[in-house]
């Protein structure tokens, strides 16, 4: 389900608030090729699907990478912000890896809003807190602490 806020005033009425979860994503190898080609990544418990059979996760893995960059169109279908005229990424305070996700695997985005403040320019600065969770496994693949900025 999708939330919808209208301008600043909408971003800080989700203070503090749950924001759910998103649909559930599979990985798929060719998405992992895909990742390894744009980003000169080819380790072998990635791309190479026979011998990552008999590596320490007995399964190719998404790059930790590849997982923290599908933060964007997961929460993408989460909030969708009005009323602004632009909206950035300002950087991470904290990422965090704790689990590998399997090739095969579904991911899905958990999200809550820790805090919004005012930033020179009509704009604010929004903090989150994601997790990116795997389909029947009880350790996340990702944690971390994103931090946007929206302009009116």
């Amino acid at each position: 389900m999708t939330i919808t806020v209208n301008g600043l005033e909408g971003l800080k009425s989700l203070v503090g608030k749950d924001l759910g979860h998103s649909e559930w994503l599979e990985i798929t190898q060719e998405r992992v090729n895909t990742f390894a080609d744009a980003t000169d990544d080819h380790q072998w418990i990635h791309v190479d699907v026979e011998r990552a059979k008999t590596g320490p996760f007995r399964a190719p893995i998404a790059h930790g990478y590849l997982t923290l960059s599908l933060v964007i169109p997961l929460f993408s279908a989460m909030l969708k912000v009005e009323g602004m005229t632009l909206g950035v990424n300002y950087g991470l305070e904290k990422v965090r890896f704790p689990s590998p996700v399997k090739v095969g695997a579904k991911i899905r985005l958990a999200a809550t809003m820790v805090s919004v403040e005012e930033v020179a320019g009509n704009g604010v600065q929004s903090t989150f807190d994601f997790t990116i969770e795997v389909d029947g496994q009880a350790k996340p693949a990702c944690v971390a602490r994103p931090i946007y900025r929206h302009y009116a």
